[in-house]
């Protein structure tokens, strides 16, 4: 699997060691910065990893900022691009299971580099279930949905 990854100046230290895991795990990278702990916007490296992803330069991103959040939302600005952040195993698991995502986002200030590990080998090791969860999918990536609480 070619897996593209990005972070802010917070999330680099967590980005080169979860590079090196996925390379010792038998998979390409694509890194797309940044490169030290000298401040950066968190914006350019979460889009370039969506982009990535969304185009089919690679198959899954991982990003990381402080918390996950920012750079999380800003791979969700890209259409194609599913990003989540993920605090534990679960939360990993059901994110590829039920919603297809295929960036992972981690906050490298809220978790501890063991975990981080098990997270990204539970991302990149669990496959979407497809089935009922496939049209909620669709949705994700089609137009925003109909106003349903509303009527006249």
């Amino acid at each position: 699997m070619r897996i593209a990854f990005g972070a802010d100046h917070a999330g680099y230290e967590l980005k080169e060691v979860l590079a090196r895991r996925a390379v010792e795990l038998g998979h390409q990278v694509l890194d797309l910065g940044t490169s030290s702990t000298a401040s950066v916007d968190y914006p350019d490296f979460g889009f370039a990893v969506g982009q990535a992803v969304a185009s089919g330069r690679a198959d899954r991103g991982v990003v990381a900022c402080g918390t996950g959040i920012g750079i999380a939302i800003a791979a969700n600005r890209v259409p194609g691009s599913r990003a989540g952040v993920a605090t534990d195993l679960f939360s990993a698991q059901l994110m590829r299971e039920h919603n297809d995502a295929n960036v992972l986002a981690l906050g490298a200030r809220v978790t501890a580099v063991p975990l981080a590990m098990a997270i990204l080998e539970t991302f990149l090791n669990t496959p979407f279930a497809g089935g009922r969860h496939q049209r909620r999918v669709d949705k994700l990536d089609g137009p925003p949905p109909r106003d349903q609480g509303e009527s006249g």
